[in-house]
């Protein structure tokens, strides 16, 4: 589920957290610091789905409370509950490994009642809703699309929601846009998708290698960035780009599946979206000066790619 980028990103940050650390690193630390990075985005990815969930199936809990009132109006007692029919809603509350994680993490727990409430009126009173509601079929793109509205219309763009998540999960702000891209996928296709294995086995190796690669090469991999940093002042070298260059570095050399043209580009992206304004620039100049000195070197040596998952 988690793809390479998003390893990537999470390599990243746990090499960018162990250089921030003082005193020796243990044995096997690293690799635990990056098994609960991944853990912590397989929480926040199913609290994220729960809460969709919440919303969709909230439309019951209000029919429920305005029928009970001691005078129900004759709106209170025929509220549309059509959304907690919704058939991507029963497909994913059906899922046995989502229901493994919500009893492993009980997101339960973690719901706000009244921003769940405030969420699904904001929901029940949008003109989405009401086109929703009125039509008596079901369309699968449909019910996907009410969904997704639910999503990036009212739980992304709310300071209340945001608010509420970073304060159960301190590390949202590392995940927030890998977090859309990850809910987006699984509401288009959620067939296939464990909860419970948020990385498949190659790419958990894959994530494993990379950190110690790494690790394990970063003299070398400085030996050769070092000579590049001339026309740079190295006092304003973001640290995070030092570590971007590295992990490029590692994958020119040591990663032969990998296409040079993938990882320039992706060290790049990562650049500019987590680190300074010029370190998109600085990455893309550096990497594609080493790339070019190690291939006149004939230092790169790649396999066939064309069946492999990058």
């Amino acid at each position: 589920m988690i793809s390479r980028r998003n390893i990537r990103v999470k390599v990243m940050q746990t090499l960018y957290g162990i250089d921030r650390m003082s005193g020796d690193i243990k044995p096997g630390e690293p690799t635990g610091i990056l098994t609960n990075k991944i853990e912590q985005s397989r929480q926040i990815f199913t609290y994220l789905i729960y809460f969709i969930t919440e919303v969709a199936r909230y439309s019951e809990t209000d029919a429920r409370q305005k029928a009970s009132k001691h005078l129900p109006t004759a709106a209170d007692l025929n509220i549309n509950t059509k959304i907690a029919g919704n058939e991507l809603l029963w497909k994913i509350l059906e899922n046995p490994s989502f229901k493994t994680a919500v009893a492993d993490i009980k997101p339960e727990h973690m719901l706000d009642a009244e921003l769940l409430k405030k969420t699904y009126l904001q929901l029940a009173n949008s003109p989405e809703y009401a086109e929703y509601i009125e039509e008596q079929s079901r369309n699968g793109k449909v019910e996907k699309d009410m969904l997704e509205f639910i999503f990036t219309n009212l739980m992304l763009p709310s300071e209340d929601f945001i608010a509420h998540v970073e304060e159960q999960f301190i590390h949202w702000d590392d995940d927030a846009e890998m977090m859309n891209q990850l809910v987006l996928n699984y509401l288009h296709k959620p067939a296939g998708v464990n909860f419970n294995e948020i990385l498949s086995k190659d790419k958990w190796e894959f994530a494993k290698s990379l950190l110690q690669t790494v690790i394990d090469k970063k003299e070398l991999c400085m030996e050769m960035i070092k000579p590049k940093l001339k026309n740079w002042d190295a006092d304003r070298i973001a640290a995070l780009d030092l570590i971007i260059l590295q992990m490029g570095v590692c994958e020119f050399l040591f990663f032969e599946t990998i296409p040079t043209k993938v990882t320039i580009n992706e060290y790049i992206d990562l650049a500019k979206g987590y680190s300074t304004v010029q370190s998109g620039q600085f990455v893309n100049g550096l990497l594609d000066n080493i790339h070019k000195e190690l291939s006149a070197q004939d230092k790169i040596h790649k396999k066939s790619f064309k069946n492999s998952t990058i």
